[in-house]
């Protein structure tokens, strides 16, 4: 069995927007400070998975709303309203300073432990808002994963039910409240790699969970990162159980 080497990302860990694009959020300042600009609580998890499992973070604090680091080059969320509209050399300038740099430095990262023969687990650290579309999200927890393959399902089975012990309160759901296989960062890098040598995790959190007071949601932080270690080191079970 391959050892794992734990890779700690967070696409959209801030909202901050550049001096250069400064120009395009005249009229959308307000929206940098909503879930449309970034998610809140995520690289404060993406920080303390890292520390915990001395993994290397990398973490990106420009806005989502000048490109978002978690979509496919041609996606139509790739682009807010804002940069949409902004002339193709800037948009160019954009990917060239800001998206590609990270997502290469990402796929650097997996590619080289992987030339080690070693496994990589990949948690990609998020968070969602409790309500979208006047619709209430029924979830404090998502484990984004692809179904299948087996390395994902079952780490995060084993994630969903080792929180379940620690924090039975805890609404956690699996692949919820989005698809683990739609356009991502984790989807392109699982086309890169094969499913003995990568696992990647998308973590979801309830924005209402992370903006919780500063104990509750440092403890919550623990409890996660304790589960995911209990799950790591549970026996697997016999092929063909879910």
């Amino acid at each position: 069995m391959m050892a794992d080497d734990f890779i700690i990302t967070c696409e959209h860990g801030g909202n901050r927007v550049p001096v250069a694009y400064q120009h395009l959020f005249e009229d959308a300042r307000d929206l940098l400070a909503t879930h449309r600009g970034y998610d809140p609580g995520a690289l404060a998890m993406a920080r303390a998975l890292a520390a915990s499992l001395a993994a290397p973070l990398l973490a990106s604090t420009v806005s989502r709303l000048v490109i978002d680091l978690n979509r496919s080059i041609g996606h139509p969320q790739l682009y807010s309203p804002m940069t949409r509209a902004a002339p193709q050399a800037l948009r160019r300038d954009i990917v060239e300073r800001h998206y590609r740099p990270y997502r290469e430095r990402v796929e650097a990262l997996v590619d080289e432990s992987v030339r080690r023969k070693r496994r990589v687990i990949h948690v990609s650290s998020h968070s969602f808002t409790p309500e979208l579309d006047g619709r209430l999200r029924n979830a404090d927890i998502g484990l984004l994963y692809d179904p299948g393959r087996a390395g994902e399902l079952r780490l995060c089975r084993d994630w969903q039910a080792a929180l379940a012990i620690c924090t039975p309160a805890l609404r956690v759901r699996r692949n919820y409240p989005y698809a683990g296989k739609s356009d991502g960062l984790t989807c392109h890098l699982r086309r890169r790699f094969s499913a003995d040598a990568y696992i990647g995790i998308e973590l979801e959190i309830n924005q209402r969970v992370a903006l919780q007071p500063a104990r509750r949601w440092s403890n919550l932080r623990d409890n996660l990162i304790n589960a995911l270690r209990a799950a790591l080191h549970r026996p697997q079970r016999r092929q063909g159980r879910n």
